[in-house]
């Protein structure tokens, strides 16, 4: 049975067996990826998935470290940091 598979997370002999619980909806949900054929087991798709989770964390710290390094690069500022809020928020709508 595909659904009893464990997921485990690389593909080597040193992998760690986890038993997951889902919920009917999740289950429904995994049959029909199975069935797709894309995926051999539960294992695979939830290593697929986890894989793609991390892939995704980390473009977006590359996100956040490239807005750091623009704002770093377009220098700072020597005001208080009240007296900017202050101005920033006079120009808006409602203010």
């Amino acid at each position: 049975n595909p659904l009893a598979a464990s997921a485990k997370l690389e593909d080597n002999p040193a992998m760690t067996e986890l038993t997951i619980t889902v919920p009917p909806a999740l289950e429904r949900l995994l049959e029909t990826r199975l069935a797709e054929g894309r995926f051999a087991d539960a294992g695979e798709y939830v290593r697929d998935l986890m894989r793609r989770d991390l892939a995704e964390a980390d473009e977006d710290a590359a996100w956040v470290r490239a807005r750091i390094a623009e704002g770093e690069a377009s220098g700072y500022l020597e005001a208080d940091a009240r007296d900017i809020l202050k101005e920033i928020m006079a120009k808006l709508p409602d203010a």
